[in-house]
């Protein structure tokens, strides 16, 4: 998605927002990683764009959500921005919730960061779970299903692999799932799961 498409779908003051925040990215990533270099020259197209495009798929506006490895924000923190949705942000690099925390205060986006491990993470469960980039998708399920609330919904960007990952995961997983194209790579799609429950041990 191009700079000009996102600023079609957002308010003037979440822009602004994202100005600050990208601003932020690009001075923390020269002291600490949080995304290679090359991709500071597509954060709007690539990164950003990559959040933007998950507004549409929110059938509902959930109260909450809770984003798995946010890592710089992506997805978690840039969707809290553009709908207002609060989000608890699960980061265990305590150099990434640092930045978080401080770009959450910056751009007073309404989150919460948990410097923790996923599995450790002291939150209640959430009618929405994003990630980005984070786990193949049968270790995602496993490490969603605990803050999954009944009836929720799961929003993950995927890679070229997700096919082969669905096959892995209907060993172990039955749910609803609606793929849908990336609009900002190739190969890319997007992850909607819902009616996400464990597959019986044989009797």
């Amino acid at each position: 998605m191009k700079r000009a498409e996102i600023e079609a779908c957002v308010s003037r003051e979440t822009l602004a927002a994202l100005d600050r925040y990208v601003a932020l990215l690009t001075r923390w990533n020269r002291s600490i990683n949080l995304l290679g270099r090359a991709d500071e020259a597509e954060l709007w197209e690539r990164h950003i764009g990559d959040c933007v495009q998950l507004v549409p798929l929110l059938d509902v506006v959930p109260e909450r959500g809770i984003d798995l490895g946010s890592g710089a924000g992506f997805p978690g923190l840039i969707l809290a921005l553009i709908t207002g949705v609060p989000f608890d942000l699960i980061e265990a690099d305590q150099r990434k919730a640092a930045f978080l925390r401080h770009a959450a205060r910056e751009t007073s986006a309404p989150v919460q960061v948990h410097a923790v491990r996923i599995e450790g993470a002291n939150v209640s469960p959430a009618r929405l779970i994003t990630a980005r980039a984070l786990a193949p998708l049968p270790k995602l399920l496993d490490l969603a299903m605990p803050v999954l609330a009944p009836g929720g919904t799961c929003l993950f960007l995927k890679g070229a692999q997700a096919d082969r990952e669905l096959t892995d995961s209907a060993r172990r997983w039955q749910m609803r799932v609606e793929r849908i194209p990336s609009r900002t790579a190739p190969n890319a799609s997007i992850l909607r799961i819902s009616n996400l429950q464990r597959v019986p041990p044989p009797a």
